[in-house]
Parts: C-alpha cells; structure tokens; sequence
C-alpha cells in the first residue's frame, strides 16, 4: 500500500492544482493567462512541474482582494458581524410581529367573508318559503302543510304496511 502513496501524493497536488486554476478569475492570475496555466497543469502534472509552477508563479498572492477570505470558512471569519440568535434579533422579532398583523388581517377578513356568504345562504334557503301567512296561520299553500307546502314529520299520517 506504502508503495502507491507517492503516485496517489502526485495524483492529489495535481488534481488540487486543476481546480484551483478553474476556479481563480481570471483578472486574479499573475505570469500568464489562465489557459496556458490550465495546459501547463495538465501537460506536467506527472513530473509535479506544472502544479508547482501554479502554485508559485500562477496563483494569485491575496486571496481576499475585497477583503474577504476566499473560502466560506474565510468568509465567515471574516464577515465583521457577530451572529445573533433569531429570538435575539429584533429585526427578526419586528418582521414576525408584521407577518402576524398580515395574517390577522387576513384572518379577520376571511372571516367577514365568511359571514356574508352565510348571510346570504340563509335569505336564499328562506326567501322562498316565508310567503304571506293565511288567516289560521299556514303558508301560502294553504292545506296545513309546512313551510313551502311539505307536511312536518307530525303532521305526516303513518304509513299503512
């Protein structure tokens, strides 16, 4: 195993060295441009002289020129502003606070909405039904029968079996 240890060494500085000439921009390669450094990576990869070149004469010196790392890692220590729990924030509270008057106006809505629908539900279902009342107190149908001329359970004769 000890015996593949240099080979797969190479194999890791070479591959390391591809990616991060992908990766650097282009304004942040020194030497040459960035195709040639790409060609001579993988054209001496085997004899490390290309990866090497890279990493002394290609890569860029400041990793950070706006400041900031060039890993998330980096980016993280480097950000200058502590974290803050969201229940610490108040931004975050203030934001939730303004989600819940959203939704309770809504809700309050819905549920106007809801009222006026069921409103008119009741004037349509007795709309038809309540007609002028005859002298002894039935509808318009004028046999006994219920509202809107339908015989109550009470009023309806058994059935003959």
């Amino acid at each position: 195993m000890l015996r593949y240890l240099p080979f797969l060494l190479v194999l890791a500085l070479w591959i390391y060295a591809f990616i991060d000439c992908l990766n650097t921009p282009e304004s942040q390669v020194r030497g040459l441009p960035k195709v040639a450094w790409v060609f001579i990576i993988l054209l001496f990869g085997e004899v490390l002289i290309g990866p090497i070149a890279w990493l002394v004469a290609g890569r860029p010196r400041d990793r950070a020129p706006n400041g900031r790392g060039g890993t998330p890692a980096e980016w993280h220590r480097n950000s200058g502003a502590a974290w803050v729990a969201p229940d610490d924030n108040p931004e975050f509270l203030r934001s939730l606070r303004e989600e819940n008057k959203k939704d309770e106006t809504l809700l309050k809505d819905w549920e106007a909405d809801l009222r006026r629908r069921e409103e008119e539900l009741r004037r349509k279902e007795a709309g038809p039904g309540d007609g002028p009342k005859d002298a002894d107190g039935s509808g318009a149908g004028g046999s006994g029968d219920g509202p809107g001329g339908r015989k109550g359970p009470e009023e309806t004769p058994p059935a003959a079996s």
